[in-house]
């Protein structure tokens, strides 16, 4: 029986011939990650099972990104733990404020992630590296601190089902776009505990971006992980990025699938996220008109070089609406530096949006954007549950950052399009 490409790289990494779904399988970890809430949580476990050291200084990253800069004394006590932790063990990759970025796009960034590998990390969206063709994979924060001290890890080895992309999306359909179609398509749940492999002659017509966005919002339905082939694009992005060897995997012919799921990317339109879950979707069209209070765009979602391009280029010579606040984050220092070259910076100041250093703040109702009750925010972030960005009454709308910027100069949810005509929805 053939296998996916997640059992492949399972197996391999256990060093075993072949796997089957649903096997226990321990496996051996190329890096294990936490982040400034996480972290601390699998220090205290790893000092309460009296461990002392840990399996590779250079295999493990810690950043502080989520409460960062630091938002109040908890969070500060927090990042001290992790700072306090990472000078003990000499750990190699540890990114405080002035150098880190938001994780999942800051690890791509510095090469952490490549091919191949097998990467766990203590927040959910670790699924993001599945993009570069590495197993990827959220954990708790006792598994971090296992992981931390032995570099290995029990997986029970996924399911999968085949996401077969075709065609090429129009203007102004991005990644988040096709993400939250297939959310909207299959459910919250409609991946429980499987990978989302995606193949086609669409990946192609698919940016990095657009990709790393998709993976890291597999988790949105479900998925254990979601996995793209490695091809040309994912190589020119690893040159100069990764230095030591990775092996890209295929999946078999045979590879056994639960179901194919198909997705003719020329036919997609702008899609937003309704209150309060990812699944329930509609297209920008449908949903024009919506008031709204805020609009973040950031996040390890949509706070890529890509996605501050996309949105600058709607606000450029434009005003933020009256009554609505924009809030701008740069994923990482070498994004917003980018940012500054190419004058993207400038024209968010210039159209009135806030612009922040880089941290998850808004996304997880942290800082840096916490709504109001009854407000309602576009957001580029990855989740729209109740309470997520404040009180219970207040909503999240999930959008591209195409359609977020529209709305930020609309002052209701609106179509780039109809923005970019001259007109406002």
């Amino acid at each position: 029986m053939g296998m996916t490409m997640t059992q492949k790289i399972l197996a391999k990494h256990a060093g075993l011939a072949s796997v089957t779904a649903g096997q226990l399988v321990e496996g051996r970890l190329d890096l294990v990650l936490g982040n400034d809430i996480t972290t601390p949580v699998a220090i205290t476990e790893f000092d309460k099972a009296g461990l002392i050291q840990v399996f590779d200084r250079n295999k493990i990253a810690i950043v502080l990104d989520h409460y960062t800069p630091c938002k109040d004394i908890k969070a500060a006590q927090l990042c001290a733990q992790a700072r306090s932790f990472a000078q003990r063990f000499g750990i190699t990759h540890f990114y405080d404020v002035g150098q880190m970025g938001v994780e999942h796009a800051l690890i791509p960034e510095k090469g952490l992630a490549a091919p191949g590998e097998v990467i766990t990390g203590a927040d959910s969206h670790t699924c993001t590296y599945g993009a570069l063709g590495a197993f990827s994979t959220g954990v708790g924060s006792t598994d971090m601190a296992a992981g931390m001290a032995t570099g290995l890890a029990w997986f029970k080895v996924p399911s999968a089902i085949k996401v077969t992309l075709t065609g090429k999306p129009g203007k102004y359909v991005s990644g988040k776009d096709v993400v939250l179609h297939l959310i909207g398509e299959i459910g919250v749940d409609g991946a429980l505990y499987q990978s989302l492999e995606f193949a086609g002659d669409g990946v192609a017509e698919l940016t990095m971006d657009d990709r790393f966005t998709i993976a890291n919002m597999a988790i949105e339905a479900g998925a254990k992980n979601g996995i793209f082939p490695v091809d040309a694009r994912t190589r020119a992005y690893l040159k100069g990025r990764v230095d030591r060897p990775w092996e890209a995997v295929e999946p078999d012919a045979d590879a056994v699938y639960e179901r194919e799921v198909v997705i003719d990317l020329s036919v997609l339109r702008p899609t937003v996220s309704l209150p309060h879950l990812p699944s329930n979707t509609k297209t920008v069209d449908e949903a024009a008109g919506m008031s709204i209070q805020q609009v973040v765009i950031g996040s390890c979602t949509n706070g890529r070089l890509k996605d501050l391009q996309e949105a600058a280029d709607i606000l450029k010579g434009r005003q933020v609406a009256k009554g609505v606040r924009c809030i701008v984050i740069p994923a990482t220092q070498q994004i917003y530096v980018d940012a500054m070259a190419q004058g993207l910076i400038q024209t968010f100041i210039e159209s009135g949006c806030a612009v922040s250093t880089p941290t998850c703040g808004p996304c997880l109702g942290g800082h840096m954007g916490v709504l109001a009750d009854g407000e309602r925010a576009v957001s580029t972030t990855n989740r729209n549950f109740v309470g997520r960005m404040g009180p219970v009454s207040s909503e999240i709308i999930l959008a591209s950052p195409a359609v977020a910027a529209a709305s930020a100069v609309a002052g209701v949810i609106a179509d780039p399009e109809t923005v970019m005509g001259g007109t406002q929805a």
